[in-house]
This record gives structure tokens, C-alpha cells and sequence, in this order.
């Protein structure tokens, strides 16, 4: 079984390197998300990247070579000097919001809050931080090994709370340990309040 991994790309050049990397007959996963910009005489929406320098592949190691070749790759998130893998579990739920109907943006990212399981919807099953502002509430995914962060607007009569553990397990993990050089500690201290 192959796993996921994060790659690196270079500014603006999410989109190429992964219609170069699916060519090259590897698994993509480029998560995209509506945005309005607005230009001197029009709004207009657009898709953008979730997290933008990054796509993810999936594959196993005999093909690395292959990726750091292709144009607009820079490198690829490693921990110890080996590719480090993502749990299926994080990709999943991003490429479940991702694909919903739901109203999708990237968060700061969050290592504190209320860790909670969607019950009902299209996104049911998937698992993240609650939080309340104004009158939504906002589903927080996180994708650890980036320290990046999505959320998406979701009923609150429709999540339960986790148990205490899985909070804690979640947030045991320290980013900074395992994380691409052009990353810097800031990243990784951004929380919301």
C-alpha cells in the first residue's frame, strides 16, 4: 500500500506540477477551494489552492527521483532525511470537504479546541477542531506534517464531542520535529484565539 506524502512546489506552480506529476501516471491530490478576487472593474470567483506550495502524491519510494525532477517541484516534506508519510486519515478528510458542497476556506492552524466527529451530511465521519464564530461554527482540519489548516462551516446540532484522549493524541504531535526546510517556526505558532 502506497502512502501520502507532501510536495513541495514552487510559487504559483501548484497546478503544473500536478498535471506533470499525473502525467507521469502518479496518484494527485491538488485540494482546491472557491475564492473571490476582486479586479478593478469585476469580482470574480476563482479556484485556488488550500494549501498554497503544496500537492500531494501518492506513491512509494522507488519513484522519488522522478518527482523532485518534475518542473515546479522543490522538494518534498521530509522527517529525518526520509519523505515523511501523511496518515490516509488526514488526506481523506480534506479530499471529503473538498469534494462537498459545503463553503470551504483555509484556517490558521489550530492545535487546541474542541475535537469533534461530524454525524450527519456529506461529510459525515469526518473528524476535527470546533470552533464558533459569530453564529457558524467551523469545522477545523488539519494536516499535522504541514501545519496547515482548512475549515469548513458546519451545523453544530450535527457534530458530537470527542472523547478528552483524542484531543490530547492530536495534539501531541510537535511540527517542528519533522518539517521542510522553507517552512519557518512562525508557521507553526499561528493560533487562533
Amino acid at each position: 500500500m502506497h502512502h501520502w506524502y507532501a510536495v513541495c512546489t514552487r510559487h504559483q506552480h501548484e497546478r503544473v506540477a500536478a498535471r506533470i506529476l499525473a502525467d507521469k501516471a502518479f496518484e494527485v491530490f491538488l485540494p482546491l477551494y472557491k475564492a473571490r478576487r476582486r479586479w478593478q472593474d469585476r469580482i470574480k470567483e476563482i479556484s485556488v489552492p488550500l494549501f498554497p506550495g503544496y500537492l500531494f502524491v501518492r506513491e512509494g519510494l522507488d519513484r522519488w527521483l522522478q518527482i523532485l525532477n518534475t518542473t515546479g517541484v522543490s522538494s518534498i516534506v521530509s522527517c529525518g532525511g526520509r519523505p515523511a508519510a501523511i496518515p490516509f486519515s488526514e488526506i481523506e478528510a480534506v479530499r471529503q470537504i473538498v469534494e462537498s458542497t459545503l463553503r470551504l476556506e483555509p484556517h490558521p492552524f489550530l492545535r487546541s479546541g474542541d475535537w469533534v466527529r461530524v454525524k450527519y451530511g456529506p461529510i459525515a465521519g469526518v473528524e476535527g477542531i470546533l470552533l464558533r464564530k459569530k453564529n457558524t461554527a467551523r469545522l477545523v482540519l488539519s494536516v499535522e506534517m504541514l501545519g496547515k489548516s482548512a475549515a469548513v462551516e458546519v451545523d453544530a446540532t450535527h457534530v458530537e464531542r470527542l472523547p478528552a484522549k483524542a484531543l490530547k493524541a492530536a495534539s501531541a504531535f510537535e511540527p517542528n520535529l519533522c518539517r521542510s526546510d522553507r517552512q519557518t517556526a512562525a508557521a507553526f505558532m499561528t493560533f487562533m484565539t
